[in-house]
């Protein structure tokens, strides 16, 4: 007697979670005017939440240009002093 008092609350407890659960899903907002011309003007050069430019974009990295000597991969060699900045200072 005491399982099936069990077996049907646990049953509508889980039907009670299962009606809470589908009446607290959200669905969807849609987009405005305004989000919509934010996403054509990010088109053209991707920033952060913050407004900087995000480097992970080929649009927005700098290349240095530096006229001393480089590695076989392109990158400048910091061994030189007209690469490095700090070649040539002792450290302390």
């Amino acid at each position: 007697m005491k399982h099936i008092f069990m077996k049907k609350f646990l049953t509508g407890l889980m039907a009670l979670m299962l009606i809470v659960s589908a009446a607290i899903a959200q669905t969807p907002a849609k987009a405005t005017k305004k989000e919509a011309t934010k996403k054509e003007a990010t088109a053209a050069a991707p920033t952060k939440k913050d407004g900087t430019p995000d480097k992970r974009f080929k649009e927005n990295k700098q290349t240095a240009k530096s006229e001393g000597p480089k590695k076989k991969d392109g990158t400048p060699d910091m061994r030189y002093k007209t690469n490095n900045k700090d070649a040539g200072k002792k450290k302390s």
